[in-house]
């Protein structure tokens, strides 16, 4: 069977205790980058191997995960931090698992939109979630379209392009839109942003901004 385990976003406590007993249980843990995964299961004593899934390699690999399933070992998917296929790999290999017919399990845990959301002070009864807007190719069409959008919108964004995704929001859905910016969730400098867009884009303007970004927005009135 495939278990997919949510891993913690930054704070290594931030981890179930179901969580750690799947990963001591299965047979071979998939994991983004071996590097980063093995920090965490190093910090609770976890030996087991590890496996590269990432977007540059899933197609490939998928079929023969399947093969390896049906023969009867079980794995385990984690991504760097968050919960797999929430703007991570997953979606190939669970699609595949359910047509073969193989048992799939998702434990719940961390997500960075979901505190993120709840901080920001916006509507949460009713949300959308974008992931990462394209860069080029239909940016412009997806704005045009969310501008319209009346329920909480949530993004996420690279903090190289945060000002200036910030000031296309401003140009699209109106400078006075209200929003909230969530970076860095459960690391020291964790830190949530509130205000209209116009005056959020003005302030990372003057402030340097590192780490993994949720931007939440305002739906129309």
């Amino acid at each position: 069977m495939l278990y997919l385990v949510p891993t913690p976003l930054g704070n290594l406590k931030d981890i179930t205790l179901r969580s750690l007993e799947v990963l001591q249980s299965v047979d071979v843990i998939l994991c983004e980058d071996t590097r980063t995964s093995s920090k965490l299961l190093n910090h609770y004593q976890i030996q087991k191997p590890l496996s590269p899934y990432h977007q540059h390699n899933e197609h490939k690999i998928v079929p023969h995960l399947i093969e390896q399933m049906l023969a009867g070992k079980t794995f385990a998917l984690i991504t760097d931090a968050g919960t797999p296929a929430i703007s991570d790999p997953a979606f190939l290999l669970v699609r595949a698992c359910i047509k073969s017919e193989i048992k799939v399990e998702c434990l719940p845990g961390a997500t960075a939109f979901v505190p993120a959301l709840v901080n920001s002070g916006l509507p949460t009864n009713s949300f959308v979630f974008e992931g990462f807007l394209p860069l080029k190719k239909g940016r412009q069409t997806k704005l045009k379209q969310l501008a319209l959008e009346e329920r909480t919108i949530i993004i996420y964004e690279s903090p190289m392009r945060l000002v200036k995704s910030l000031e296309e929001f401003a140009t699209y859905f109106g400078a006075t839109r209200l929003c909230s910016v969530t970076r860095e969730l459960t690391k020291m400098f964790e830190e949530n942003k509130r205000g209209t867009l116009q005056e959020v884009a003005e302030y990372y303007k003057q402030k340097g901004v590192k780490g993994e970004i949720v931007i939440i927005i305002a739906g129309k009135e």
